[in-house]
């Protein structure tokens, strides 16, 4: 990745890994499909969706790939599903090969919209 991207194509057109890349774009479409409202834009070098504040981001890295879930306790509220995952605090890497499933994406990001709603 060179100059930092203006735009989540122009992140995506950086990530030379094809394998990388095909998965983040899945990725990206699955949390559309989840947030159709949410808003795209590049946060701390990181493709990223807003709605009613930052919502989640996702990223390629040299050994994985990542989710990133803009907080820290949604993981623990989706504990079960999100087992056997590589997580820490507010992300999940996988590899490529081994895309996060659909249904998993959608439940975050549905959890994350409802967090950022608030109370």
């Amino acid at each position: 990745m060179g100059a930092t991207p203006t735009s989540i194509d122009e992140y995506l057109a950086g990530v030379r890994d094809a394998e990388k890349r095909a998965a983040l774009q899945k990725l990206r479409q699955m949390i559309h499909a989840a947030a159709p409202k949410a808003t795209e834009c590049i946060s701390y070098r990181i493709p990223t969706f807003r709605q009613n504040g930052m919502l989640v981001g996702f990223g390629a890295t040299r050994n994985h790939c990542a989710f990133y879930l803009l907080s820290s306790t949604i993981l623990e509220k989706f504990k079960p599903e999100v087992e056997g995952y590589d997580t820490s605090t507010g992300t999940i890497r996988f590899q490529p090969e081994h895309p996060l499933p659909a249904a998993l994406v959608r439940k975050l990001v549905k959890g994350r919209i409802k967090e950022n709603e608030g109370p």
